[in-house]
């Protein structure tokens, strides 16, 4: 497993473990339209011998009108029950990058209870660029029935993500780039009014790793410092749609930091509303 995180493992330690009974190998690739990558499409290409595909689309609550809303336990349980995945299987999540989307499987797969769920440090990229096994064949799945066990806690709402910003009970970890933060840069989504949740501090998913390995402790410490987050006190966590939210969670539990949250509408929720506080960088407050 990495050294420096126990939520990761690293290629050579998958590689060794390929095919073992017991487990369950997740390619939860997924990106953003401007990225120019068509997740499905590149793992059925190729994909590291018997993992599965993790569409977070096809996970999500088809209810919401919010991309990737966190589904209902049964929902989850039914999705990933058709993968074959059970709650007793250990479980390793990789993304293309290293630490952009697997991070929000593996916090999905950590809030229905379980715990033995790791990223690949790395990613499948450096992955293939070491010329480790790849396949294009298909995964035979045997479905299998997943038991859910839901905290619930570990979810912030809407309601509550006002409360938070009125009376700053928990600091607010935004995941998003710079400018998207400031409002100097536009939302890629349509009619997402541009900046941040007022106090809310910017720590970007992209400056937790290097060439696709999550950082070490102390640097991870530091960044998270100088953006201004006390890590004696709890945070929230939030993103453009809930997605590398994940990222500072996996980076905060790393430090041993367990009094952390996501929100799950995240900024597409927030900042599509008309009646939610919004602070640009220059820290003008706007209602509309």
């Amino acid at each position: 497993m990495a050294a420096d995180s126990p939520f990761t493992v690293d290629a050579e330690w998958l590689q060794q473990r390929l095919g073992e009974p017991g487990l369950t190998v997740i390619d939860a690739s997924w990106y953003l339209p401007d990225q120019k990558r068509d997740a499905r499409a590149e793992y059925e290409a190729a994909h590291i011998p018997g993992a599965v595909f993790f569409d977070h689309d096809a996970v999500s609550d088809p209810n919401s009108n919010l991309p990737h809303t966190l589904s209902s336990p049964q929902h989850f349980a039914r999705f990933v029950g058709t993968l074959g995945i059970s709650a007793d299987d250990t479980i390793v999540i990789y993304d293309g990058p290293g630490f952009f989307s697997a991070p929000r499987a593996w916090w999905m797969f950590r809030i229905m209870g379980v715990y033995q769920v790791y990223v690949l440090d790395g990613g499948f990229d450096n992955w293939k660029a070491e010329g480790r096994p790849v396949t294009s064949e298909v995964t035979r799945i045997a479905p299998c029935i997943f038991h859910a066990e839901f905290d619930e806690k570990q979810v912030v709402g809407l309601a509550e993500m006002r409360r938070i910003v009125e009376t700053r009970e928990s600091q607010i970890a935004d995941a998003r780039g710079p400018g998207r933060f400031t409002g100097a840069s536009p939302e890629p989504r349509a009619c997402i009014r541009s900046g941040h949740m007022p106090g809310a501090r910017n720590v970007p998913y992209s400056a937790l790793s290097r060439d696709g390995e999550l950082l070490p402790a102390p640097e991870l410490r530091k960044l998270f410092e100088d953006a201004g987050i006390d890590l004696n006190r709890p945070v929230v966590t939030s993103c453009g749609s809930g997605v590398t939210a994940a990222v500072l969670i996996l980076a905060l539990e790393t430090l041993g930091h367990s009094d952390n949250r996501l929100y799950d509408g995240s900024w597409t929720e927030w900042g599509g509303l008309t009646d939610t506080p919004v602070e640009t960088g220059a820290g003008r407050i706007s209602e509309n």
